[in-house]
C-alpha cells in the first residue's frame, strides 16, 4: 500500500491535476474533460485559458483515440496510452503518450519539427494551406491537430520516441499553455 502514498506524493510534488492510463475512447475523453474542467474551476481559472487548455486536451485525446496502436495488436498490454495535465510555474502542461508503429516515427517527427520551426504567422499560413489543399486521411484527419496545439499554446511542442520493440514505439508529446494572456 506504500506505493499509493508514493504516487500521491508524486502527483502533489509535480502539481498533477489529472492522470489517466489506459484505452482512450470518446466516452473517456468526455470524462477526462469534465474532471479537468472541475479542477480548473476550483482554481478559479480564466475562461480564455480554460478554452486553450481544453482545445489542446481534445486534440491530444483525439490523436490518441485515432492513431494509437489498438491494444489487441500489441504484444505487451502494458504499453497503453497515458494522459496527464498539470501546472508548472505559470503555465499548464498537457502530456500524452501512446504506442505507435515504429515505421511512422520518422513522418511524425518531421511534421512536428516543421511545426516547431514556424512562427505564429507561419503556423496560421500552414493551417490555412492544409484546410484549402489538404487531404483527409483514412482515419479522418488532415494533420491539423499538431498545428492547432502549437497555435493555441503559442509554444513549441516537445516530443520524444522511445522504442518498445522492433514493431512499436512509445510516442510522448508535451504541450505547455502559459497562464498569462498574450
Amino acid at each position: 500500500m506504500k506505493y499509493i502514498y508514493e504516487l500521491h506524493r508524486t502527483m502533489l510534488d509535480k502539481d498533477l491535476i489529472l492522470v489517466y492510463e489506459g484505452e482512450i475512447t470518446q466516452d473517456i475523453t468526455k470524462s477526462v474533460l469534465s474532471m479537468a474542467e472541475r479542477n480548473m474551476d476550483s482554481y478559479g481559472e480564466q475562461s480564455k485559458i480554460k478554452r486553450k487548455v481544453f482545445n489542446v486536451m481534445v486534440e491530444c485525446l483525439q490523436n490518441i483515440s485515432k492513431y494509437a496502436v489498438p491494444m489487441e495488436k500489441q504484444s505487451d498490454k502494458k504499453n497503453s496510452a497515458v494522459f496527464m495535465i498539470g501546472k508548472e510555474d505559470n503555465s499548464y502542461f498537457i502530456t500524452s503518450g501512446n504506442p505507435i508503429l515504429s515505421k511512422n516515427v520518422r513522418g511524425i517527427a518531421q511534421r512536428l519539427e516543421r511545426i516547431n520551426d514556424l512562427d505564429k504567422d507561419g503556423l496560421k499560413d500552414l493551417y490555412k494551406d492544409i484546410i484549402k489543399n489538404g487531404k483527409i486521411s483514412a482515419k479522418g484527419g488532415a494533420g491539423l491537430g499538431f498545428i492547432d496545439m502549437a497555435r493555441k499554446s503559442g509554444e513549441k511542442l516537445r516530443f520524444d520516441f522511445e522504442p518498445i520493440n522492433d514493431e512499436f514505439t512509445f510516442f510522448s508529446l508535451k504541450t505547455t499553455i502559459p497562464r498569462n494572456l498574450k
